[in-house]
C-alpha cells in the first residue's frame, strides 16, 4: 500500500514539473528590470544544475561574452543601455530544462512640471470650467502616472485637496478640466508625476479666479448687409464689459471695429459702417468681464455687400493698325472689384466722328476686352462698364494719328531680369511738365493681338513689366501726355529676359531674271526664333566653290544679289539673335546662262533712250529740230514743189521766168552773180509716187520770191531738184524727190489742186497729234537764184545748220 502511494506520489510530481516547465537557471539584474537610460549595470545566470551555462541577448538570441563568478553563476556586464533588452541563459543537461530569461525596460525619470497656468471660463452665473496647461516635459518612454492636485478657498473655508488624473501619453503640454462654483475666490494648483523610476512634483501656484475669468465665446448672427453697411447680431451667455469685433474682406488683414465699452446685454445688434460696395466680408468678435481674460474668438461670419455703380472710368489705351492708319482698335481693362463695385455685366463703346456728325453706340458683353472701329480718321471712341446698378464714368480716346511726335529711342533705357523687365526713361527737357505716362508693350509683331500696358503717374520715371515669356522678343513705347494734350512717343525693340540662337533656317524663294537673283523669306515662326531676330545672311556659292555672304537686317524680307557670272549657284540662309546664328534651312540650286547679261544692257540702254527723248521733247527747241529730222527720215511724205501755186502758173506763160530772191533776216549782203545749174539724173518709176506726192507750198516760207523759164510739158517722170542758198552763216541745201507736172494741161492741174487740198487737210490732221509749238514756225531763208531747171530741196541739211 505504501509502494503504490509511493509511486503515485512520484508521478504527480513528474506530471507537474512536466506541466510547469522547470527551469534550468535563475537570472536577474543588479539595477532591476526597469533601468534608466545611459546607465551600466550586470545581469546574473544560476543554474540548477552542474553544467556548462551560456549566455544570450536580443531577437534572434545571440550569444554574449560572460564571465565566471563561481561554479553555477555566470554574469555579463551592461555599458550605456539605450534601449529595452532581453537576456536569457541556457544550460546543457540530462533531462534538458527550459533556458531562462529576463526582459529590461529603460527610460526616464519624469520631468519637473513647467509653465503651470490656468484659465477660468464663466459658463454661467453659477460656475464655470477651469483649464489647467503645462509642460510635462521629455518623453520617457516608460508608463507615467500624472495627477493635477487643487485646494479651493471659498471666502473664509479652505477645502481639502482634491487629486484628478491627468492622461500622461505623449509628449508636450498637458492639460486638465475643472468644475468650480461662482463662490470660489481663490484656488492652489501643483501637478505631480512618476513612473518605475521614480516621483517628481511641480511648485505649487496661486490664482485669484478673477484675474483668470473669461466669457464663452460671443455667437454672431448672419449679417444682413447694403452697399456700404452690415448689421448683425451677437449673443452671449453671461452678460460683459467689452465686446470687440473685427471685419475683414477677402485676401485682407482683420480690421478691428472701435472697442465698445458698455454693458453688453445677452443679445444685442451691431452694425460696421464704412465697407466698400460688393465686397464679401468675414466678421468674428470675442468679449471679456471688467476684470480678466478675453474670451476666445468667435466663429466667423461672412456676407457680400450690395452693388454700386462703377466708381471710376476703364482703363483704355488703341493701336493703330499698321496696314490702315485710318482704322483703330481699342482697348479696356477688366475694372477691379474696388473699381467695378459690382459684377461687370458688359461695355457700352460709342463712337463719334465730328466730321460727319455720326454717332454710333454698340453694346458687348462682360469677356469683350477690345473693339475695332474702321475708317477712325478723326474720331472720339468713349467705352463705359456697366453693372446692374448703372454706368461708369466715361473713358474717352482720341485717336492721336498726326498728333504724336517721336523722339529718340535713346531716351528709354531698358534693364532685363529673370522675370521682369523694366522701362526706364529721362524726363522730358519741355517747357511743359509731363502730365501722365503710358508704356506699353507686346510681342514682336503681335501688337494688335498681344497688347498690354500701364498707366503711370507725371512723376514716375520707370516701369516694371512682369509676365515677360522667355525666348520671346518684345517691343513697344512709351507715350508721354502734356496739360496741353500734346502727345511724344519713345520706341524700345529688341527686349527678352532669355534667348538662344534659333531652332531652324528661314524659308526662302529665289527669282532668276538674267543675271540678277532675288531672293525672298518670310518670318521664323515664333517658337523657332528663341529671342529677337538680329540679322539674316545669305550665302552663295558657285560651281567652282567660291563662296560670298550677304548680311542683311532683320525687317527686311527681299534682297537682290547682282550681277552673276554664268555659273550654277547653290544658295542658303540662316538667322542669327545675339545668342549666335541658327542651323542653315533650305538650300537651292539655281543656273545663270551665258548671253544673258549683253541682252539686259542693250534692253537697258535702249529703255533708256527713249525716256531721255520723252524728256527732250518737253523743250520747245528740242521739239522743232526733231520733227524736221523726222521729215527727213519720212521722204514718202516730202512736199512737192511742182504742185506749189507758182509752178501751175506756169501753164499761163512760156518762156523762162527767173526766181528772186528776197534777203533773209540774217541780213545777207552779197548777191549770186550766176545761177547754179545741177546735173537731172533719170530714175526709174516708182509705184505710189503720185499718191504720195506731198504739196510743198506749205513748207516754204513766205519770204521766197520765185522767178521761173519753164519748157513745154514733160512726160511724168522723176527727177532730182536743188536749191541753193547763200547766207552769212551757213549754206543751206534741202532735197525732195518729186514728180513732173503731167502733160495733160489745166485740167489735170485743177484735178492736182483738188488732191492738194485734201492732202493738206490730212496733214493738219497729223500735226495734231504733236506739241502745240509748231515744228516750223521759225521763217526760213534761202539765198542766191532758182530756176526750175536745177532745183534741190535738202531739209536734212537745214536742220544740221540751224543745229
Amino acid at each position: 500500500m505504501s509502494q503504490t502511494c509511493f509511486v503515485l506520489i512520484a508521478a504527480a510530481l513528474l506530471v507537474v514539473q512536466l506541466c510547469m516547465g522547470e527551469k534550468s537557471c535563475t537570472i536577474w539584474s543588479s539595477a532591476g528590470a526597469v533601468v534608466q537610460r545611459d546607465t551600466s549595470f550586470k545581469v546574473y545566470c544560476t543554474f540548477n544544475c552542474k553544467c556548462r551555462g551560456s549566455m544570450y541577448s536580443g531577437h534572434p538570441s545571440t550569444p554574449q561574452k560572460h564571465t565566471e563568478l563561481n561554479s553555477t553563476t555566470i554574469y555579463f556586464k551592461v555599458v550605456n543601455i539605450t534601449k529595452n533588452r532581453t537576456y536569457s541563459c541556457q544550460c546543457n543537461c540530462s533531462p534538458t530544462l527550459d533556458p531562462c530569461g529576463l526582459d529590461i525596460f529603460t527610460g526616464y525619470v519624469p520631468d519637473r512640471p513647467k509653465n503651470l497656468s490656468c484659465i477660468y471660463k464663466v459658463l454661467n452665473n453659477k460656475s464655470g470650467d477651469v483649464l489647467c496647461t503645462w509642460n510635462r516635459g521629455r518623453h520617457t518612454y516608460l508608463r507615467d502616472k500624472t495627477e493635477l492636485w487643487l485646494r479651493t478657498v471659498a471666502g473664509n473655508h479652505t477645502s481639502e485637496p482634491e487629486r484628478h488624473n491627468v492622461s500622461s501619453k505623449g509628449t508636450g503640454s498637458l492639460s486638465v478640466r475643472f468644475t468650480v462654483l461662482r463662490s470660489v475666490q481663490f484656488i492652489y494648483v501643483w501637478v505631480q508625476a512618476h513612473n518605475e523610476l521614480g516621483p517628481v512634483v511641480s511648485a505649487t501656484v496661486d490664482y485669484t479666479l478673477t484675474d483668470i475669468a473669461t466669457p464663452s465665446p460671443p455667437v454672431l448672427g448672419q449679417p444682413e448687409c447694403s452697399s456700404r453697411e452690415c448689421v448683425f447680431t451677437v449673443e452671449q451667455p453671461v452678460r460683459t464689459q467689452h465686446l470687440q469685433i473685427q471685419y475683414k474682406a477677402a485676401e485682407q488683414t482683420w480690421t478691428s471695429y472701435p472697442d465698445q465699452s458698455v454693458q453688453m446685454s445677452t443679445v444685442q445688434a451691431w452694425s460696421i459702417s464704412s465697407l466698400e460696395p460688393y465686397s464679401l466680408y468675414h466678421f468674428r468678435a470675442r468679449s471679456r468681464f471688467s476684470t480678466g481674460l478675453w474670451s476666445q474668438w468667435s466663429t466667423n461670419t461672412s456676407s457680400r455687400t450690395q452693388e454700386e455703380a462703377p466708381a471710376k472710368e476703364l482703363d483704355v489705351w488703341y493701336a493703330e493698325s499698321a496696314f490702315d492708319l485710318k482704322s483703330l482698335r481699342v482697348y479696356w481693362k477688366e475694372p477691379h472689384i474696388s473699381i467695378a463695385r459690382g459684377k461687370i455685366l458688359g461695355y457700352r463703346v460709342r463712337v463719334y466722328r465730328p466730321d460727319s456728325g455720326l454717332d454710333l453706340v454698340t453694346n458687348f458683353s462682360r469677356d469683350a476686352r477690345n473693339y475695332s472701329v474702321p475708317t477712325c480718321a478723326n474720331c472720339e471712341v468713349t467705352v463705359w462698364a456697366r453693372n446692374s446698378k448703372g454706368l461708369s464714368p466715361p473713358a474717352t480716346i482720341t485717336a492721336h494719328h498726326t498728333k504724336v511726335s517721336a523722339k529718340s529711342s535713346q531716351d528709354v533705357q531698358v534693364t532685363t531680369g529673370n522675370h521682369n523687365v523694366t522701362i526706364s526713361w529721362r524726363e522730358p527737357e519741355t517747357a511743359l511738365l509731363p502730365a501722365s505716362y503710358v508704356v506699353e508693350w507686346h510681342p514682336e509683331g503681335q501688337k494688335l493681338e498681344e497688347l498690354r500696358w500701364v498707366r503711370l503717374g507725371g512723376s514716375d520715371d520707370h516701369a516694371v513689366i512682369t509676365g515677360i515669356k522667355p525666348f520671346e522678343c518684345y517691343e513697344g513705347a512709351v507715350y508721354v501726355f502734356y496739360s496741353d494734350s500734346s502727345v511724344t512717343r519713345m520706341m524700345f525693340s529688341g527686349v527678352t529676359t532669355l534667348e538662344s540662337a534659333p531652332e531652324v533656317g528661314p524659308s526662302f524663294q529665289e527669282t532668276v531674271e538674267g543675271q540678277i537673283v532675288k531672293v525672298t523669306w518670310t518670318e521664323l515662326p515664333r517658337s523657332k526664333r528663341r529671342g529677337c531676330i538680329t540679322n539674316y545672311t545669305i550665302y552663295l556659292e558657285n560651281s567652282s566653290g567660291h563662296q560670298q555672304q550677304y548680311s542683311i537686317p532683320a525687317s527686311d524680307r527681299t534682297y537682290v544679289i547682282q550681277p552673276l557670272s554664268p555659273s550654277i549657284y547653290s544658295l542658303w540662309m540662316t538667322a542669327s539673335t545675339a545668342e549666335g546664328e541658327g542651323p542653315v534651312g533650305q538650300q537651292m540650286k539655281f543656273l545663270i546662262q551665258q548671253g544673258t547679261l549683253l541682252t539686259n544692257v542693250l534692253v537697258f540702254g535702249a529703255i533708256s533712250l527713249i525716256v531721255v527723248i520723252v524728256c527732250l521733247c518737253h523743250f520747245s527747241a528740242v521739239n522743232q529740230k526733231f520733227w524736221v529730222f523726222c521729215q527727213c527720215l519720212m521722204l514718202d511724205v516730202v512736199p512737192d514743189p511742182a504742185n506749189s501755186k507758182w509752178a501751175k502758173e506756169c501753164t499761163h506763160e512760156k518762156g523762162k521766168m527767173n526766181l528772186q530772191q528776197q534777203r533773209s533776216n540774217s541780213s545777207t549782203t552779197e548777191e549770186e552773180e550766176e545761177p547754179i545749174l545741177v546735173d537731172i539724173e533719170e530714175l526709174p518709176r516708182q509705184s505710189g509716187d503720185i499718191s504720195t506726192s506731198t504739196n510743198a507750198s506749205s513748207q516754204l516760207p513766205p519770204q521766197i520770191s520765185l522767178s521761173l523759164d519753164v519748157t513745154p510739158p514733160y512726160p511724168a517722170t522723176t527727177y532730182i531738184k536743188s536749191l541753193s542758198q547763200d547766207s552769212d552763216s551757213s549754206d543751206h541745201t534741202q532735197s525732195t524727190t518729186v514728180d513732173y507736172i503731167s502733160s495733160h494741161g489745166l485740167g489735170d492741174m485743177e484735178e492736182d489742186q483738188e488732191e492738194e487740198d485734201q492732202e493738206e487737210e490730212e496733214e493738219e490732221e497729223m500735226l495734231g497729234f504733236f506739241p502745240s509749238h509748231h515744228l516750223f514756225s521759225g521763217p526760213m531763208g534761202f539765198g542766191g537764184k532758182l530756176t526750175l531747171d536745177a532745183v534741190k530741196i535738202d531739209f536734212c541739211s537745214d536742220f544740221f545748220q540751224d543745229s
